[in-house]
């Protein structure tokens, strides 16, 4: 070998002991930023990743960071080489940051450089125990640190994303208006009226309806005329349905409070023909309030009318006494004078309109309302008696979840809690629930 082989030999030599050892990663070249040679690597890699951080206890630490002139010599590349916990650091930068961590008794979480403020970033945990504040202090006056602060959390400015409604498999619960305006598929994430008896005086109702006859805890008839007819009245029927038709049986609809149970009571009765509305008079009227009395059925829906009378207003106040919630629809003309509307303590019920209720009278939807019919079937009906079945069904929603409510609470709660949608004001369901949560939280 020539003098001038061993020479080159010698400098290829040099040359592979100066070069790294390891690879330029591909997202360095992307970053388009410089960085000087930097600090050995330290003895462990600190955790990356917000998930690792606590704003309660970190804090973050900046020291200066300029950028030097690109090295030249054998060896080196234009990005230079920093140690992996410290990538865009330069040496003089690493090496403060490590005697910071160690006077301090500093725990390394993350790092970052930012160029543009010629500075180097760190989140440091202090030492278990250690009071946080004090350390920020301590670290503000010393000379190596340009920066340091407690790590801070933010949020973007967005509305809490509120619980899915339950979405049932119903074929017809989307053509349901008052199920829909009242939210009650999201009340039924909270109460689906487990264990609440509704009483409802009305006509006989469809016992064998797919939708229905699961609900049905007893039944009675006061009107005795014709048996079978119990079966083929309407009105009973389509009441039954708003307050508990069954859920998620992949038949027709559901009910406002699917899981309450119903005691049904025949005191009105379609005349001959059927075309005229259903009528009831003092003595069966009186016959179902009294065998209501026997049983434990907090809410009675009255979705009828007619006259102030003697006795049924003695029924209904003792109805009302023993802490009973009476639902009563408003007669069409608007009058509160008769029965049961114009007692004390009974939750007076319309159909949701754009005029301005009387004063104390809850909306509700009222109109073109799809719900049970004789015969297994479904079809559209109107009125305030649909409305306060609704109102009945939220209620039971209410008792599911607090037993002792009574009649003013709830009427008042429901007042606060209607929603304007459409320029009505209705009842809601999922509001009423929520601000009885929020009235009683233990529940």
């Amino acid at each position: 070998m020539t003098p001038r082989d061993i020479v080159l030999a010698a400098c290829l030599v040099a040359v592979a002991a100066c070069a790294p050892t390891h690879s330029t990663r591909p997202d360095r070249a992307a970053s388009g930023m410089a960085a000087s040679t930097a600090a050995p690597a330290p003895a462990s890699t600190p955790a990356a990743g917000a998930s690792a951080m606590d704003s309660r206890r970190d804090i973050v630490l900046a020291v200066a960071n300029p950028l030097a002139p690109m090295s030249t010599h054998a060896g080196s590349n234009v990005l230079g080489y920093a140690s992996s916990g410290h990538y865009g650091a330069g040496q003089r930068a690493a090496g403060m940051l490590a005697e910071l961590k160690k006077h301090y008794d500093l725990q390394e979480v993350a790092g970052w450089p930012i160029t543009a403020l010629s500075l180097y970033c760190i989140v440091v945990k202090p030492a278990v125990g250690v009071d946080r504040d004090a350390v920020i202090a301590a670290l503000a006056k010393d000379d190596r640190v340009q920066l340091a602060q407690p790590l801070q959390d933010y949020a973007v400015y967005t509305e809490p994303t509120p619980p899915d409604a339950h979405r049932y498999n119903d074929p017809y619960v989307d053509l349901q208006r008052g199920f829909v305006a009242t939210d009650a598929a999201l009340a039924h994430t909270v109460s689906q009226g487990d264990g609440v008896r509704v009483a409802v005086v009305d006509t006989g109702a469809d016992l064998t309806h797919p939708d229905l006859q699961a609900r049905i805890h007893d039944t009675q008839d006061d009107v005795g005329t014709d048996a079978g007819a119990f079966d083929r009245d309407a009105h009973g029927t389509e009441i039954a349905g708003v307050i508990a038709a069954v859920g998620d049986n992949h038949q027709g609809m559901v009910g406002i409070a699917p899981k309450a149970t119903l005691s049904l009571y025949k005191a009105c009765w379609y005349p001959p023909g059927g075309h005229d509305g259903a009528r009831c008079n003092s003595f069966t009227l009186a016959k179902a309030l009294a065998a209501v009395n026997d049983t434990d059925a907090r809410i009675v829906n009255l979705s009828l009318g007619g006259p102030a009378d003697p006795l049924l207003g003695k029924l209904l106040e003792h109805l009302l006494g023993q802490g009973r919630i009476v639902v009563a629809a408003l007669p069409p003309n608007g009058s509160e004078r008769g029965f049961p509307d114009s007692a004390d303590g009974v939750i007076v019920v319309r159909a949701g309109s754009t005029t301005a209720a009387p004063p104390g009278v809850l909306s509700a939807p009222g109109n073109d309302i799809l719900t049970t019919q004789p015969g297994g079937s479904y079809d559209f009906s109107s009125g305030s008696s649909l409305a306060a079945a609704h109102v009945s069904g939220i209620l039971a929603l209410l008792l599911s979840i607090e037993p002792n409510l009574d009649a003013r609470t709830a009427h008042d709660l429901l007042l606060r809690s209607s929603k304007l949608t459409n320029g009505v004001l209705e009842v809601n369901a999922a509001l009423a629930v929520q601000t009885l949560r929020h009235d009683h939280p233990r529940r």
